[in-house]
């Protein structure tokens, strides 16, 4: 096929499979993401059905691509013009890297970007924090689908550890026992009584403020951020550390979007008690938090693939894709392992190449997530049960990838416990300690 033939397959697809309600934007030169509101699911469901109905194909590494912006850079890596982006090679000057103050503070889990904010504004590390994004909870629902908004993650632990770590004390102020409307007052009292330094979370629908542009495009989308009001009273100042967004909003529509049945949740907490962590304490914490022998998030997608391959609770092979469509809202958590390896190589004053190979093992990581997710797909979209064995072996690759990455954050744990004079265990009962 020519471009254009592609381009208009694309248009095809859109259309008639995903029954796309922004057509009316599409062409050429229309963004993927800012006009199109495609997600990264919905690009590999483009991918799929050009591949299954129209016999196109591009290199598995093309589906890993993240700096396709536009339908006609998407339309090239079919036809093999896409636009080939490379980073200039240049030697780091000293002081940069991981040790230099230029170092990208990745954002990938709205809680603890929250609270983590709140610390940054304090002048403290807020890095160690991120030990416990890593393997965050999430659910597998009732009908074998993975979740990673329920009822059964409350945040918990990271309100405890929160505490426990910088002496800062999160006050609930959303509760379940009241109606939307009592919670929405309690939420107008706090925000007209707000003082300096104090942060008013509150979980809102994402997908209700549509002058937010977010990646994943999830409807429903629960998720943390933080509001305070303005110098006029019909407009609010929204803080979204998570999407390193600031900017104001209509007041009306976020209410709107936090009155959605689909989220529940706030808390006021003031970053004045915020105070540096004891040693001890983040040694605890990194215990609590690291699984060096398990994997959950690859064990739980092993578990959703394989009940939906024997039928379990009346779910069907048909039912995987939409059973995973969450996946990379969760898997994108796997970048918080460069905040752990940040940390440790500033305090040993590792060297910046291999931080930089774990970094780049990290990314490998998160896109065979991906890879994971797609051949997920195509077995739930043929039906073709023989594509199982290479999903499996996809699911092992992953194991073997994240194993890795955790034995080398033991080790330097270890020298940075050795470096301080800690042991690297606790021999008494931790708090939140993981399962």
């Amino acid at each position: 096929m020519t471009k254009d033939q592609v381009i208009e397959a694309i248009r095809s697809v859109l259309r008639d499979q995903l029954n796309h309600a922004h057509l009316d934007r599409f062409g050429p030169g229309a963004r993927l993401n800012e006009d199109l509101y495609l997600d990264s699911v919905l690009i590999l469901e483009i991918f799929l059905a050009l591949e299954l109905q129209f016999g196109l194909s591009a290199p598995e590494e093309a589906i890993n691509r993240q700096d396709i912006a536009t339908v006609a850079e998407l339309a090239g890596l079919f036809t093999g013009d896409a636009i080939v982006a490379v980073a200039p090679a240049k030697a780091e000057p000293a002081g940069e890297g991981v040790h230099g103050e230029d170092y990208i503070d990745i954002k990938v889990h709205c809680f603890v970007s929250s609270v983590c904010d709140a610390l940054k504004r304090s002048g403290i590390d807020q890095r160690p924090f991120y030990f416990g994004v890593w393997d965050a909870d999430f659910a597998i629902t009732e009908r074998w689908a993975l979740a990673y908004h329920h009822g059964s993650v409350d945040h918990q632990f990271f309100r405890s550890w929160y505490e426990r770590l910088y002496g800062v004390r999160m006050q609930e102020w959303y509760d379940r026992a009241r109606s939307k409307d009592e919670n929405v007052a309690v939420m107008l009292d706090l925000i007209e009584r707000r003082r300096d330094g104090q942060h008013l979370m509150v979980m809102l629908d994402l997908f209700h403020l549509p002058e937010r542009e977010n990646k994943f495009n999830q409807n429903p989308f629960p998720h943390y951020l933080m509001l305070e009001k303005t110098d006029d009273p019909m407009v609010w100042q929204v803080n979204d550390p998570d999407f390193r967004w600031e900017g104001r909003i209509e007041r009306d529509k976020i209410l709107d979007a936090i009155r959605q049945p689909t989220v529940a949740g706030g808390f006021l907490f003031d970053r004045h008690e915020a105070r540096p962590p004891a040693d001890a304490d983040l040694r605890d914490y990194f215990l609590a938090c690291h699984q060096p022998h398990a994997n959950p998030l690859v064990a739980a997608v092993r578990r959703i693939v394989r009940a939906h391959l024997d039928g379990r609770d009346g779910v069907t092979l048909a039912d995987l894709a939409t059973a995973l469509r969450e996946l990379p809202v969760i898997s994108i958590r796997k970048y918080a392992y460069e905040h752990g390896f940040a940390f440790f190589w500033r305090s040993l004053k590792l060297a910046n190449a291999d931080f930089d190979f774990w970094c780049d093992e990290i990314e490998r990581l998160i896109q065979e997530f991906k890879a994971v997710h797609y051949a997920a797909m195509r077995l739930a979209q043929t039906g073709d049960r023989d594509l199982a064995a290479d999903l499996f072996r996809r699911l092992d690759t992953l194991d073997g990838i994240e194993s890795r990455i955790k034995a080398r954050l033991g080790e330097v744990f270890r020298d940075w416990c050795a470096a301080r004079g800690l042991a690297p265990e606790n021999p008494v009962p931790m708090l939140g300690a993981a399962e």
